[in-house]
């Protein structure tokens, strides 16, 4: 099961260090839209999907809340079929989806979890509804 802050699932965004800090920082600036993750991890850990409306308390490297973002869409699809337009959501600077996924890919095979053309890609977007270490109110929370 996956840690909870204010009754509210964690999404904790790539690695912890450098690439977490860079991914929270695109999204608290608006650029990053969305994430995607593998739906054997899910599997794994027992967790479902998320889904249209839920709130997710975005985590740093200590699992402290950096933001409050909501889910607007999800879709699981093949690795080869994840859409430029969702590529681009990620908002991290990728030029084509083929550089998209090569560089997804990569970092899959890095953390021991290489992916291939069939395996099934969660595709979360997401808007931020509010940023901030302290500055989220507890209804941001839903509590």
């Amino acid at each position: 099961m996956w840690p909870r802050i204010g009754g509210l699932r964690t999404l904790d965004l790539g690695t912890p260090g450098d690439l977490r800090t860079r991914l929270n920082t695109l999204v608290l600036a608006g650029v990053k839209t969305a994430t995607a993750g593998l739906l054997a991890e899910y599997t794994e850990e027992g967790e479902e999907l998320e889904h249209v409306g839920e709130r997710l308390a975005l985590v740093d490297d200590a699992d402290a809340l950096v933001a409050v973002v909501e889910v607007t869409g999800i879709e699981v699809t093949r690795f080869a079929e994840v859409p430029w337009d969702f590529a681009r959501a990620e908002g991290e600077g990728d030029r084509s989806v083929e550089e998209w996924r090569a560089g997804h890919a990569a970092y899959w095979a890095r953390v021991g979890t290489p992916v291939t053309d069939d395996s099934e890609i969660v595709c979360v977007r997401f808007r931020l509804v509010s940023a901030g270490v302290g500055g989220v109110a507890t209804g941001d929370l839903g509590t």
